[in-house]
């Protein structure tokens, strides 16, 4: 071995590499947040009268970790080992179980700016509408801040840990907050709302939701 190879690296190296990979990181989040507070290439969200995809997350409060189980058949890989319809429990947040026996208004978000506004919103009308579900879920969140959020605003409704942001393409995710309404079954009953709409448009859209599942059929008790 040669002389200058046998030369010690100086000693910023190494540090001069974390900064580097400190700076990707941040790179990427902006790139993220950005994404999500824009609607590039037309994308709208769910299509009216698809099914939204299935998935399970942890819940925010709970100490599950993990990412997001989309998986729709046993050993999907990094989908999933078990299908998210199947997954159950205290600490899941899980789509298929919310929307099974009532309509649904789910809120996709990035714990960024004015975004998280949108949960204060849903669960100012949750007791209006105590037959439909609502529910939140963040996109690669920091967990500490995101449960100091839901504490800190006394949100009842749940809200998840989607850690791998999957479902932002799996959602076509055009916006934050981007906020869907499914019918019993979870067939999407309307198109996404894309933005932070005032609080008597959200309104108005959840009781034309709660009417449209009473005029299929559906039987909940009256808000």
């Amino acid at each position: 071995m040669s002389a200058a190879e046998r030369t010690p690296a100086p000693r910023g190296g190494p540090r001069y590499g974390r900064y580097v990979i400190l700076l990707a990181i941040v790179i990427v989040l902006a790139i993220t947040v950005n994404t999500l507070t824009t609607k590039p290439n037309g994308a709208k969200g769910v299509e009216v009268g698809h099914r939204l995809p299935p998935f399970a997350v942890p819940l925010a409060l709970s100490n599950l970790s993990g990412d997001a189980d989309v998986a729709t058949r046993a050993d999907q890989g990094s989908a999933g080992r078990v299908p998210a319809c199947a997954e159950r429990g205290a600490r899941i947040l899980n789509v298929c179980q919310l929307y099974e026996r009532a309509p649904l208004v789910l809120a996709l978000f990035v714990d960024s700016g004015s975004c998280p506004a949108i949960l204060g919103e849903m669960q100012a009308l949750a007791p209006f509408f105590p037959a439909v579900h609502f529910a939140g879920v963040a996109i690669k969140p920091d967990r500490r801040a995101l449960r100091r959020l839901v504490r800190s605003r006394h949100l009842s409704i749940p809200i998840g840990v989607d850690r791998d942001g999957v479902l932002v393409s799996l959602y076509k995710v055009a916006s934050c907050p981007q906020v869907s309404f499914a019918l019993p079954g979870g067939v999407v009953q309307s198109s996404a709302v894309l933005h932070r709409p005032p609080l008597s448009v959200l309104r108005a859209r959840v009781s034309k939701l709660q009417s449209a599942a009473r005029a299929r059929g559906w039987r909940g008790p009256r808000g």
